[in-house]
Formats: C-alpha cells, sequence, structure tokens
C-alpha cells in the first residue's frame, strides 16, 4: 500500500523488451534506497515487484497486462517517473489510500499557472466520472491529490510548487497520459449499494442514488 506521497522523480535509465514484457531499470537517489528484492515500489502510480538493484538503482518487470493497461509500455530511457516506496507499518500516513492499482489512463488536457503555483486539468475517461468528486482524493501518476473542481468532462487539481519540483509534473505537457487511481472508497461504496440492491445505471444515475441514500 501506499500513501501517494511521491518521494521523487526518478528516470528509467534503460530498457529491455522480451516476449513476456518489458524490463525497465530505473534510477532514483533516494527511493532505490534500503531496496530488497520482492519489495513493492509505486512508478508512477504503477505498483511493481523490484527483481534486482544496486546502488542507485533497481530493475523491475511489466508483464503483458501491465504494458496493455499503462503507460509504461511506452517510456523509454530517459523519462521521468514517479517513486514511492510502500508504506511503513508505522509511518506517517500523508496522503490517501493508494493501492497501485491502476485504473485507466487520463490526458492532461491543460497547464496554466496562477500566482506562484499551477493548475492541471485531466480528461475523465468514459465510465469514471463517478469516483470523481469535488474535494475528493484521486491519485495521478501516483500523486495523492485533492480535485479541485469537476467538470462534465474533466477535473483540475491545484498543485504547489513542492509537488511540481519533486514529481513529473514539471515535465508534462499538454496531450501527455497520466496514470489515474480513483479513490478506493468510492468503489467500496458503488459495490456495497449494488450488493443492496441498488441498480446503478449511468454515471448520472448512479450519482443521484448515492445522494439519495447519504440524505437518508
Amino acid at each position: 500500500m501506499f500513501t501517494g506521497i511521491v518521494e521523487e522523480a526518478g528516470r528509467v535509465s534503460d530498457v529491455t523488451v522480451t516476449e513476456e514484457g518489458r524490463r525497465l531499470r530505473i534510477e532514483g537517489e533516494d527511493a532505490a534506497q534500503d531496496l530488497e528484492r520482492g519489495q513493492s515500489v509505486s512508478v508512477s502510480g504503477v505498483c511493481l515487484t523490484v527483481e534486482e538493484h544496486g546502488p542507485g538503482w533497481f530493475e523491475v518487470f511489466l508483464a503483458s497486462e501491465t504494458v496493455a493497461k499503462t503507460y509504461l509500455g511506452e517510456v523509454e530511457a530517459g523519462d521521468p517517473v514517479n517513486l514511492e516506496r510502500a508504506m511503513a507499518a508505522d509511518g506517517r500516513f500523508d496522503g490517501h489510500v493508494v493501492q497501485g492499482h491502476v485504473d485507466t489512463t487520463a490526458e492532461v488536457t491543460d497547464i496554466r499557472q496562477v500566482g506562484e503555483d499551477w493548475e492541471y486539468e485531466f480528461a475523465i475517461p468514459e465510465g469514471f466520472g463517478k469516483y470523481v468528486v469535488d474535494k475528493g482524493s484521486v491519485a495521478v501518476d501516483g500523486i495523492s491529490l485533492t480535485v479541485a473542481e469537476r467538470g462534465e468532462e474533466s477535473f483540475s487539481v491545484a498543485i504547489i510548487p513542492e509537488t511540481r519540483e519533486v514529481t513529473n509534473l514539471s515535465e508534462k505537457e499538454v496531450g501527455d497520459p497520466v496514470h489515474l487511481e480513483v479513490d478506493v472508497i468510492a468503489k467500496y461504496a458503488e459495490s456495497l449499494l449494488e450488493d443492496a440492491g441498488f441498480e446503478m445505471g449511468g454515471e448520472e444515475v448512479a450519482d443521484e442514488k448515492i445522494a439519495e441514500t447519504l440524505e437518508q
């Protein structure tokens, strides 16, 4: 489990392609420390297993399913990736529950600077709007963020300079892909409502029924 508090933006230093998938060697000054074979690391929001490691680097393998469902199948040497080691049992919980199980990829639709801060806007992929709510939590490329505003087809987040500097957001451009993991609590709530006999229907119907349930 992760918290979405990215430790650093590392770099892909080597990519090896095999019939089974892709192997990435990733460099990182902080996240590559104290690793052991078999440990989990969030790589831009994707939970991956450390296979090999050394001073300042580690290697992970991307199975065919991971290649198909994430954009890690397209990264090349030199590309930045957000890194976070799995949360320690006695660690401080500063973000929100992030599993590292990417739900879908989204697209950066706008980037604008507001004073010293930044606003990033992302398209909402079809079928996922019901999980994105104003002031709710969402993980974008493994970064725990709060939805500042939700539109019909997109949502925006406010990014402080520290977050932009520490993560790969500083190198994202309009049109670039990002990994999106919605709040797992929303998915549990949906599952519980369906088990209770609610037919959720489309996104608008689902939103209305959840609101009616909360009012009761």
